[in-house]
């Protein structure tokens, strides 16, 4: 929690703490949102999947906001764990939201809800996922949004200091190329890539707007595997980045989504800043978490 004794600043859980988007939502809090505290949970501080625990220590917290990143979100993992992915994903969202009714709840899911025929979604258009992991995504949107105070955030690939140094997209690449890896990416996938700083951001802002609903947070820009690979890639020549373009007509595993680009208009127009992408974030001098 933040360093402050004070109970009657109200309190939000974020889930998912030691992860990329969940770390960068509990740290910016006391930039982003002052009169909250917060308390980020990780997998050290109890096992999610343990309902009994979980409503406990609900109960002795009484936060009055849940911010629910933790996930699997592996899609290859998903597909090997059928079971354990449900439970993860759908299972455990749903009790969270349970618990949460009488309370604003800010679910994650992803832009893979979608089959990626048509890319620019908007939220009207209907979920179609394509993977297990897509497919427990959209089941556990649909318990989510039955309550009305509660509150889906559908999002990209995430850029940032994640930290265990494992989980940007831009971290991932350089661990790959640090161990001298020729990377395949796709030319013909597309999605839109954001900073974790932004993402941040956006989510206290939703959050003290009081605006649930469904809400498409990305980065401004559409960009294919391949062209994100190639930015992060002229930006550490130290590593002798080497990539090979790859097409989805080769592509011989799980199902993959072509285009899962998202329109973010609806979102944009709640906020006090302007969505940027992963180009303008790796031009910066210094790419920082906010």
């Amino acid at each position: 929690m933040n360093d402050t004794p004070d109970d009657t600043i109200p309190l939000a859980w974020i889930t998912g703490a030691g992860g990329l988007i969940g770390s960068h939502i509990a740290r910016t809090a006391a930039v982003h949102a002052p009169g909250w505290r917060v308390r980020g949970l990780t997998r050290g501080d109890f096992d999610l999947t343990d309902f009994p625990e979980v409503r406990r220590q609900f109960e002795a917290d009484l936060p009055e906001l849940v911010v629910h990143c933790a996930a699997m979100s592996d899609p290859e993992v998903c597909e090997k764990q059928l079971a354990q992915t449900r439970l993860v994903n759908r299972e455990v969202t749903f009790f969270l939201s349970g618990l949460a009714q009488d309370i604003p709840m800010i679910f994650f899911s992803s832009d893979l809800v979608f089959d990626g025929r048509h890319g620019h979604y908007t939220e009207e258009d209907e979920a179609s996922p394509l993977t297990v992991y897509a497919r427990s995504k959209a089941e556990a949107e649909a318990l989510v949004m039955a309550n009305p105070l509660h509150t889906t955030v559908r999002t990209s690939l995430t850029a940032g200091k994640s930290p265990n140094g494992n989980r940007g997209v831009e971290e991932q690449l350089r661990l790959r190329w640090a161990r001298g890896d020729t990377v395949k990416l796709f030319a013909d996938e597309y999605r839109c890539p954001i900073p974790a700083e932004v993402t941040a951001r956006a989510i206290w802002e939703l959050a003290l707007a009081k605006r649930p609903g469904i809400y498409h947070l990305a980065g401004s820009e559409r960009m294919s595997r391949l062209e994100i690979g190639q930015l992060i890639a002229a930006k550490h020549p130290e590593l002798n980045p080497k990539i090979e373009p790859y097409s989805l007509r080769d592509h011989d595993g799980p199902p993959r989504a072509a285009d899962t680009s998202l329109d973010c208009g609806k979102l944009q127009q709640l906020l006090s800043f302007p969505l940027r992408g992963l180009r303008e974030w790796l031009a910066s001098d210094t790419p920082q978490p906010a």
